[in-house]
């Protein structure tokens, strides 16, 4: 296939942020009796809006965690985020290099994606080109995100590829027809390829694999 469009999901493809937001939500369900490993965190959470991730804990440990428990943990990610947050090694070099379009689609709402981006150096390089499932109301593993995204981006499934680092991210990718690409951090491994996305470790792999 001819790439025309690479649609990249943000947190783990773009930037470092997962293991901060993680972590930030494990110590918080601790204080709660939840308990998780954070490579099971990685399985269980990335790739899924907040709500989805907050019921998973609910219905671990059996009770409602309270009223406040979002906007907290909003809080404390987003001061973590706001000095923490780092740009994938190799990402910035390879959009540098792209002779095609590309855009983001994520899960978080738009604040929260520009907010990374911008720490991490690379929000010039994603202006009017950042779509986030508030804008539609459709999460992963829906594949809605990624369809809006090709569509504002004036292309068919066919002539994009997306580039995912969760299983739900995944799912949403292969479930639209795209052809997906899976950013290998060692605990997601077995998830991505299961789902059926190529794995790549590093993004000077993902260029030989794209052959660009």
């Amino acid at each position: 296939m001819e790439v025309k469009c690479i649609i990249f999901d943000c947190d783990g493809v773009l930037v470092d942020t997962e293991k901060i937001g993680n972590e930030i939500l494990l110590s918080m369900a601790a204080e709660h009796g939840f308990e998780m490993k954070i490579e099971d965190a990685y399985s269980n959470f990335n790739g899924r809006n907040l709500k989805e991730c907050f019921l998973h804990v609910e219905n671990s440990i059996g009770k409602k965690l309270p009223d406040n428990f979002e906007s907290e943990y909003r809080e404390r990610s987003f001061e973590a985020f706001e000095t923490q947050v780092k740009p994938m090694e190799g990402v910035v070099a390879f959009i540098e290099k792209l002779k095609i379009s590309y855009c983001v689609a994520s899960s978080g709402p738009v604040e929260k994606i520009r907010l990374n981006l911008e720490v991490a150096g690379l929000l010039d390089k994603f202006e009017g080109k950042i779509f986030s499932a508030y804008q539609i109301d459709s999460w992963k593993p829906d594949p809605g995100i990624f369809l809006f995204a090709a569509k504002q981006m004036g292309f068919d499934v066919k002539d994009c590829i997306v580039v995912e680092d969760s299983k739900a991210g995944v799912k949403a990718g292969i479930s639209g027809g795209f052809k997906v690409y899976g950013f290998a951090n060692g605990f997601n491994n077995e998830d991505l390829e299961k789902e059926g996305a190529t794995l790549f470790n590093s993004y000077e792999e993902l260029k030989e694999l794209l052959k660009f």
